[in-house]
């Protein structure tokens, strides 16, 4: 009888040690920091050697890379100019870029504050799901002329491309990107890569 006992006090206090050294729901959620919307407007080109888009498909894959970097949720991107029909490719595919990105509150203050939290994101093979290694020189674009006009932070860029060829090429980039806080009670910021 003894021994039973022992043995349920045993497990009370194993238990309530683990409850007590869970962190609370108030821990689990990321630090806020104060932030405002800055409008950006570019006119991407790609330039590669492995893949070609068309003008259409271009903007398809920038809207992707845009939303998963941390971009607001209505970016627009839009076909440019090109020389062949929707759905050609083209060798100087170009897309037209219209969308907002989380600053620090300090470095703008003509616009409303929004709550902002760092979302870690990662862009390689399937995340998100629409990029492939066929898009490697997309990336590396895409981090050379756009992600600047992003609030990141702790970049790490593996990426690696090969001319002419998919073999051997990795799109390995990370980092952290200043992005809208989830509204809600039980909201929980979205996961990496933007999927």
């Amino acid at each position: 009888m003894r021994s039973r006992w022992k043995s349920m006090a045993v497990g009370c206090i194993l238990g309530s040690a683990l409850l007590m050294s869970r962190p609370s729901l108030a821990d689990d959620a990321p630090a806020r920091q104060p932030g405002v919307w800055q409008k950006h407007e570019y006119s991407f080109v790609f330039l590669g050697f492995t893949s070609t888009y068309s003008c259409d498909g271009l903007a398809d894959k920038i809207k992707v890379l845009l939303i998963a970097a941390g971009a607001r949720r209505d970016s627009k991107s839009y076909p440019g100019a090109c020389a062949n029909g929707f759905g050609t490719p083209d060798k100087f595919a170009r897309a037209e870029l219209t969308f907002y990105t989380l600053a620090p509150s300090g470095t703008d203050t003509s616009g409303k504050p929004v709550d902002g939290v760092w979302r870690p994101v990662v862009l390689a093979d399937r995340s998100p799901r629409e990029l492939t290694t066929g898009d490697c020189e997309l990336v590396e674009q895409f981090r050379n002329n756009v992600l600047p006009m992003f609030t990141t932070r702790n970049v790490e860029d593996h990426t690696t491309c090969v001319p002419h060829q998919n073999s051997g090429s990795l799109i390995s980039l990370r980092f952290e990107s200043l992005t809208a806080a989830p509204h809600g009670p039980h909201a929980s910021v979205a996961q990496p890569g933007g999927s």
